[in-house]
């Protein structure tokens, strides 16, 4: 059978798991986690298959596209298609969320070990892979957005996971309210490209909306302001993937999700949901680079995203700088590095900002899941100023994470040296500005630094937890085999993966049909050797302030702090973005909530309660006329006639004695009266 048509298989299996682990008692355990890993591991292997046949091309060495479409429902003489599809982005993206998934589940195993819902947590986890891998592997936008929808809600339930905490309850409410805003953007996208195309399959032998025809259609057609309407749907569209990818301004869901579960803030900040607003703008790209004629060169969708991202990852590392929230910092250089995959997606296209997802994907999974391990060894810890020393006491945390840290800071050799040095190499040659080149290279150095500063305070010096003077359980310890082997194979990734989109070996390039810009040899070189400047002056930088000092109490200032604290405060506060928002947009929304309240209450319920004592007064006013108007007069007549009738009965009583006297009596009147009238 061909591989393509068995490739529904691989969100169904995850959501099968779901459904029936949503059946499992708590005590079936081992079921539960049995059936999350197993399912997604069969998914892998498809996953893997699809790949391979990707990697074999099409006919006479093309690009492999293969799709199977199908009718969902008819709307009169048209039928609603869905489908699913299979080419070099799809598969790539199956492979990695379906691999880097499967060590997150094996991890949770040992990290959810004593949680009482721990069958719950992994129904929830199915749930949101199964999302996932639907969204990637999507033929439709209608069908990408229905899975995109379900990785929301599958959020929701994760990052709330454990609701009994205020703040967590709080966090699941905040992201899924601030993506539902970007997610109005994606709906109103979607409907005017339907409207425009007739059609959201984006592959359908040329009829589809991503292909030349309808694409030529949306460059041309304009708008009543002159935008393109191609332009127009791709800022929606765009707008969508803001939110979930948390890109300024709707970046601040974000860091709150640290409240979930660790495994679930390595899920949703590596591999799934914020790669999704990343990939459904790959998806799309044919839309976002099409530019009407005598437009210019660069599309405002590509613009925008580039101008959106390179702010975002310069004020994403600025604020990490001065976290001391062990997950939080990480939290904040996910936002930084979304923000670089947005700026190459707006310079270089496609395979530059993927090839940063997919290395982001494995060295992010790595730190989080390293950071679980810390805090499930510090006894759930996760203030840095009160850890220090845990090299030693947990050496394989300690070296797996070292090697996530130095991908992440952009070290040469690591994955993450490669991917971000070809972002780079795209802001650098990009024709508009060279601005966002310099906003992503000082990133690059506080990406350095602050990724210093945290490994500095965590592993090294003495350690500062509140048991550091005790012997016995409240010491640091490493974790048990099934956490940390996870974290030894995303080591490996993290340190190979990016060998394979490298400029001498530009594989992962040629496999998303995108290859290297004709460029010096020298323009390469000189940019690697200042990437690599900037990152070792970071990490210098880094190393100079945190780690070659004596040990300090966890109350002490930070250095920083000491030098500049009013910057360090502002950044530490995240320049009060959240306070803004407080302040701004929710205090607007509550008073625009209250006034309708007044509105609903005092003027419609006003308009309602006097109808209703109006409806009321005429039923009594009825009442009152019914029963003591009508029905009396109808009732006195009725008794005046039984009264007549009454006296009437009386005469027919059957006594003829009776009859012959009322006959006298009445022959007497008769005598009397006619007496009377001849007398006169």
């Amino acid at each position: 059978m061909n591989v393509v048509d068995a490739l529904w298989l691989i969100p169904v299996l995850p959501l099968l798991a779901a459904g029936v682990t949503a059946l499992c008692r708590r005590s079936q355990r081992r079921l539960a986690s049995g059936l999350a890993i197993g399912g997604l591991a069969t998914s892998l292997i498809l996953a893997l298959a699809g790949l391979g046949r990707v990697l074999k091309g099409g006919t006479g060495g093309t690009e492999l596209r293969e799709f199977r479409n199908f009718a969902w429902f008819d709307l009169g003489p048209d039928a609603l298609a869905l489908g699913w599809v299979l080419d070099p982005l799809g598969a790539v993206m199956l492979v990695m969320v379906t691999l880097v998934g499967l060590l997150i589940f094996v991890y949770s195993v040992a990290y959810m070990a004593h949680d009482p819902n721990f069958t719950r947590f992994f129904c929830f986890l199915s749930l949101f892979a199964a999302a996932m891998l639907g969204l990637v592997m999507a033929n439709s936008l209608l069908l990408l957005f229905i899975c995109w929808e379900l990785v929301g809600v599958a959020s929701y339930l994760l990052i709330g996971f454990w609701f009994q905490k205020p703040a967590a309850a709080a966090a699941a409410q905040k992201a899924f309210i601030t993506t539902r805003i970007g997610d109005i953007g994606f709906l109103l996208g979607m409907v005017w490209w339907y409207g425009e195309s007739g059609t959201l399959l984006f592959y359908d032998g040329g009829n589809g909306c991503l292909e030349t025809q309808a694409m030529a259609q949306l460059a041309m057609a304009t708008t009543a302001g002159g935008l393109a309407v191609s332009t127009g749907i791709g800022l929606l569209i765009f707008f969508g993937a803001m939110g979930k990818s948390g890109q300024v301004p709707l970046h601040v869901w974000l860091p709150d999700a640290m409240e979930g579960p660790t495994p679930v803030s390595a899920l949703i900040h590596a591999a799934t949901m914020v790669a999704a607003g990343v990939f459904l703008v790959a998806r799309v790209y044919p839309l976002m680079e099409a530019v009407a004629p005598g437009a210019g060169p660069v599309s405002a969708a590509r613009v925008a995203m580039t101008w959106v991202g390179a702010f975002t990852a310069l004020f994403a590392a600025l604020v990490a700088v001065a976290q001391t929230d062990l997950k939080r910092i990480l939290a904040y250089s996910t936002v930084s590095q979304l923000g670089y995959m947005f700026l190459g997606l707006g310079t270089g296209g496609v395979a530059v900002a993927m090839f940063h997802l997919i290395t982001h994907a494995f060295f992010k999974a790595l730190l989080f899941l390293g950071a679980g391990s810390v805090i499930h060894g510090c006894h759930g810890e996760q203030d840095i100023r009160r850890m220090g020393g845990l090299r030693r006491h947990m050496p394989i945390t300690f070296a797996t994470y070292g090697i996530g840290m130095l991908a992440l800071a952009g070290v040469p050799l690591l994955s993450g040296f490669w991917s971000k040095d070809e972002i780079l190499h795209a802001a650098h040659g990009w024709t508009v500005s060279r601005l966002p080149f310099w906003m992503g290279l000082v990133g690059a150095a506080l990406t350095a630094f602050y990724m210093t500063r945290q490994v500095a305070r965590v592993f090294y010096g003495e350690y500062r937890g509140a048991s550091a003077g005790e012997a016995g359980p409240r010491q640091p310890h490493e974790s048990p085999a099934l956490m940390t082997v996870p974290l030894i194979v995303l080591a490996g990734f993290a340190a190979l993966l990016g060998l394979v989109g490298t400029p001498l070996w530009p594989g992962f390039q040629r496999l998303l049909g995108a290859g290297h810009e004709a460029v010096s040899a020298g323009g390469v070189i000189l940019l690697m050797l200042v990437s690599t400047v900037v990152v070792a002056s970071g990490l210098a930088a880094g190393w100079w302030l945190y780690g070659r000092g004596p040990t300090v109490e966890p109350e002490a200032a930070d250095p920083l702090e000491a030098v500049q604290p009013a910057v360090f405060e502002a950044l530490r506060r995240k320049f009060w973005v959240d306070e803004l928002y407080e302040r701004t947009v929710i205090r607007w929304v509550a008073g625009l909530g209250r006034a309708w309240d007044w509105l609903d209450t005092i003027v419609v319920g006003g308009v309602v309660t006097a109808l209703s004592l109006l409806t009321v007064g005429a039923g009594w006013f009825s009442r009152v006329l019914d029963e003591y108007g009508i029905n009396a007069a109808f009732d006195e007549g009725c008794g005046g006639l039984r009264q007549g009738g009454g006296s009437l009965a009386r005469l027919q009583n059957g006594q003829v004695q009776h009859s012959l006297r009322s006959l006298g009596l009445a022959f007497v009147v008769l005598l009397l009266l006619l007496t009377w009238g001849c007398a006169s």
